[in-house]
């Protein structure tokens, strides 16, 4: 049985963040602790939080199931593109250059692979 955990609005630019996601889409969810524990980016400590959200909510679905037995891994990870906060900045000759800052909904699903039902 699968788990979801979603971030909305993290304020870093989806490009930057789908870099830290492509490292552990696929990955057993031990590696991928250890993957975002060891990438030295930003966005790697709010995925890695991400992750462990998502594990606790697979352990509330799945009562008396320890996660390391399941064989745990990140079934779908994926970044959306969210809102921008549009700014002007002074540019020379009375211009303004316009200033994006953008934001990013990022999605993690965690499955396991023991196809053991109760």
């Amino acid at each position: 049985m699968e788990a979801v955990a979603k971030l909305n609005n993290c304020p870093t630019s989806p490009r930057k963040m789908r870099l830290v996601v492509d490292l552990i889409r696929g990955e057993r969810v031990e590696k991928a602790l250890y993957i975002l524990k060891y990438t030295n980016k930003e966005a790697a400590q709010r995925v890695e939080k991400l992750l462990l959200s998502a594990i606790k909510n697979w352990e509330a679905k799945n009562e008396g199931q320890r996660p390391e037995e399941s064989e745990l891994f990140v079934k779908t990870a994926f970044v959306d593109g969210g809102r921008q906060l549009k700014r002007l900045r002074p540019a020379p000759q009375g211009r303004g250059y316009r200033i994006r800052k953008r934001s990013n909904h990022v999605t993690l699903v965690v499955d396991s692979k023991n196809l053991e039902q109760n």
